[in-house]
C-alpha cells in the first residue's frame, strides 16, 4: 500500500509502534511506581495522588469481585466526570468485566435499551439520578446498584455547600441503601485493596460503547482491551515532546463519550499526567477554572472553543498555560481556530475519529505542516483509503471525493449482537466510516461531509460543511448549521439555522447576500431560520439530523394548512 502520508510525519514520530502487551489497568499499575506521589486527579481543588487513586481502584475491584464481577460481566457506569468515574472504569477493567458507559442525560427509554441490550448486571450511578434509573431497572437484568454523590469527593467546605444547595434545589436524593443498593464510599472503605490478579487478554472485550442513536437504534460498539490501549499509545506517540508526569489535562469532555474516554481519561493516565475533572460545561465557570488550574493540554470540541472566543470578557483571563489543544468530534471552523490560538498562544491540532475506532484515527502534525480544515494524516499503524461512493470498492484518485475507509489496531471488533451491521461496516479488514472525504498529494485527508448529510439539489451535490464554514466567517454569527429539506422543484434545497451573537440582529436577506459573495449560486441558502440556541449532543456536536427532521415537519404542517 502506498502510504503517501508518511512524507508528512514529524521527524520524531514513529510510523510503526511497539505496543505494550498489557492492558491499560496493568499499565496504570506500573505508573504508580513512577508517579506514586504525583497528582492523578483534581476535583474542585480536592486531589488524589496516583497512589491514592490506585488504592481506591483496587478496593472497589475487591468489592466488585465479591459481588461476582469477573470476565465478561457487564457493568454500567452512569456518572459525570468525577473521581468515581475513573475509579469505576479501571476497577471493572481490572477484573475483566465489560464497561458500559451510560450518558447521565439519557431518558428512561434510552437507559432501558442500553442496559437491556448490553446485558448489564451492575449499575454505578450518581445518587440524584437514582430515581430516574430505578424506574428502568426492573425492565433490565441489573441486579446490584452502587450509588455515589458528587459531594463525596469535594473538599471542605464545598462538600457541605454542595449538600445545602442540593437540598435547596431538591437535587438531594435519599437513596434507599440495602442488600442490592450499595454505597460507593462504603465499598471503598470496607475492603482492603487486594482484588484477584488481573488476567485480562488484550483481545478480550473491554467496552461496549453505544453510538449516539440519533437515528434508529443505538448500536453497541465492541472495543477490546487492545483497541483502547493501542489508541492511547498512538496518541502518545504522536506527541513525542509530551512531558510525562508533568502535563495537566483539563477534562471537560465527558468520559461516557468515546472521545473523552480516550483523550481525557485513558491518555492522561497512560502518560502519568494530572486530570482536572470538570463535570459539566458552564462557560463563565469554565474560563475561571482554566485560569485557576493552569492546564497545559486542552482536549475539546468546536462548540466549546466557539463559546470561549465569544466570551465578552475573555481577554481579561490568563489562558497562557495551555500549550496545545486537540479538537475533534465535529469540524472546527477555521475562523474560530485562528481566534483561539491568537487569544491563548496555544496550538490547536484538529483530528478525526469515530466510536468504531476507539476513536482517533487521524491528526494534524504537531510540528510539521498543519493544514487548517484538514483532519490531518493517519496515526501510526493506521491505514486509510478513499473509495467510490456507489459500491465502496474502487480506490479513488487523489483529490477525488469518495468514502473514507480505515484500518488499524484501534478498529472495533464489531457491533454487539448485530452481525449484519458488523459485516456491512467491517469488510475485508476495513472500517467503512460513512464519511465523504478527499486526500491530497501529501496524504492529508479532508472530510467533505457525511454520506447521509449530503444535499442533492437540482442534480448538484452540496456539502453542508462548506456552507457552515462560510457562515462562521460572519462576525455576527455565534452558531450555524446547514441542512437539506425537500423541494418539489430541486429535489432538495438548502436551509440554514443561525444563532446570532448576543445583542446582534440579522435578517434573512443579509445572510443570503453574505453567502452569495462566497458560494456558487446553487449552494446559497434559500431558507434561513434564526434561533436562540441549537440542539447539541453532550459533547457539543450540533444535531443536524434533528434540525432537518424539525424543518421537514414544519414544511408538512404548512402544506397541510394550505
Amino acid at each position: 500500500m502506498n502510504r503517501i502520508w508518511y512524507q508528512s510525519y514529524d521527524s520524531d514520530v514513529l510510523k510503526n509502534l511497539e505496543y505494550p502487551q498489557e492492558p491499560l489497568p496493568l499499565l496504570l499499575q506500573k505508573n504508580i511506581k513512577q508517579y506514586a506521589n504525583n497528582t492523578a486527579t483534581e476535583f474542585f481543588g480536592a486531589k488524589l495522588t496516583y497512589s491514592a487513586l490506585w488504592q481506591q481502584i483496587q478496593s472497589l475491584a475487591e468489592s466488585l469481585s465479591r459481588m461476582g464481577v469477573g470476565a465478561g460481566t457487564k457493568v454500567a457506569i452512569m456518572l459525570p466526570n468525577c473521581p468515581q468515574a475513573a475509579i469505576s472504569f479501571y476497577a471493572v477493567l481490572w477484573l475483566g468485566g465489560v464497561v458500559v458507559m451510560t450518558n447521565p442525560m439519557y431518558v428512561e427509554r434510552e437507559m432501558e435499551h442500553q442496559w437491556h441490550d448490553s446485558e448489564a448486571e451492575i449499575l454505578v450511578v450518581l445518587d440524584h439520578l437514582y430515581p430516574k434509573a430505578s424506574k428502568v431497572i426492573p425492565k433490565t437484568g441489573i441486579k446490584k446498584i452502587i450509588a455515589t454523590g458528587i459531594k463525596n469527593y469535594l473538599p471542605f467546605p464545598l462538600n457541605w455547600l454542595y449538600r445545602l444547595k442540593a437540598i435547596k434545589e431538591k437535587l438531594f436524593t435519599a437513596v434507599p441503601y440495602g442488600e442490592n443498593i450499595l454505597s460507593f464510599s462504603s465499598l471503598i472503605k470496607s475492603q482492603s485493596p487486594s482484588p484477584p490478579p488481573c488476567r485480562v487478554n488484550l483481545e478480550d472485550l473491554a467496552l461496549l460503547q453505544y453510538t449516539g442513536g440519533t437515528t434508529g437504534i443505538a448500536k453497541g460498539v465492541m472495543l477490546s482491551h487492545r483497541n483502547i490501549m493501542a489508541n492511547a499509545a498512538q496518541i502518545d506517540a504522536w506527541i513525542p515532546d509530551l512531558r510525562r508526569g508533568e502535563e495537566r489535562f483539563i477534562s471537560i469532555l465527558p468520559f461516557f463519550h468515546v472521545f473523552g474516554m480516550t483523550v481525557a481519561l485513558n491518555f492522561p493516565l497512560y502518560t502519568g499526567s494530572t486530570i482536572i475533572l470538570v463535570p459539566r460545561f458552564e462557560l463563565n465557570d469554565f474560563v475561571k477554572t482554566l485560569q485557576k488550574t493552569r492546564p497545559t493540554l486542552f482536549p475539546g470540541v468546536p462548540t466549546i472553543f466557539v463559546a470561549i472566543v465569544n466570551h465578552e470578557k475573555i481577554r481579561s483571563f490568563d489562558l497562557s498555560s495551555i500549550r496545545f489543544c486537540i479538537t475533534g468530534s465535529a469540524p472546527m471552523p477555521v475562523e474560530v481556530l485562528r481566534r483561539f490560538e491568537e487569544l491563548t498562544g496555544s496550538i490547536i491540532i484538529e483530528g478525526y475519529g469515530l466510536t468504531e475506532a476507539s476513536p482517533v484515527t487521524h491528526c494534524n502534525p504537531l510540528k510539521g505542516t498543519r493544514k487548517v480544515g484538514s483532519i490531518g494524516i493517519p496515526l501510526p499503524d493506521t491505514d486509510c483509503k478513499i473509495v467510490d461512493l456507489d459500491l465502496g470498492v474502487e480506490e479513488q484518485p487523489l483529490n477525488t471525493e469518495g468514502e473514507l475507509l480505515i484500518r488499524g489496531p484501534q478498529v472495533m471488533q464489531g457491533y454487539w449482537k448485530m452481525p449484519k451491521e458488523s459485516a456491512t461496516t467491517l469488510r475485508d479488514g476495513w472500517l467503512y466510516t460513512g464519511d465523504i472525504a478527499t486526500m491530497d498529494e501529501q496524504g492529508y485527508t479532508y472530510i467533505v461531509d457525511r454520506k447521509k448529510d449530503m444535499i442533492i439539489a437540482g442534480g448538484f451535490n452540496i456539502y453542508p460543511r462548506e456552507i457552515d464554514e462560510v457562515l462562521y466567517e460572519h462576525p455576527q454569527i455565534l452558531d450555524a448549521v446547514t441542512v437539506g429539506v425537500p423541494d418539489a422543484y430541486r429535489g432538495e434545497t438548502v436551509k440554514v439555522f443561525i444563532v446570532p451573537k448576543p445583542g446582534e440582529k440579522l435578517t434573512e436577506q443579509e445572510i443570503i447576500q453574505f453567502c452569495k459573495s462566497r458560494l456558487a449560486a446553487y449552494k446559497v441558502p434559500k431558507m434561513v431560520e434564526f434561533r436562540e440556541s441549537l440542539p447539541k449532543t453532550t459533547v457539543g456536536k450540533i444535531l443536524r439530523k434533528e434540525l432537518r427532521r424539525e424543518a421537514i415537519k414544519a414544511q408538512e404542517i404548512e402544506k397541510g394548512k394550505s
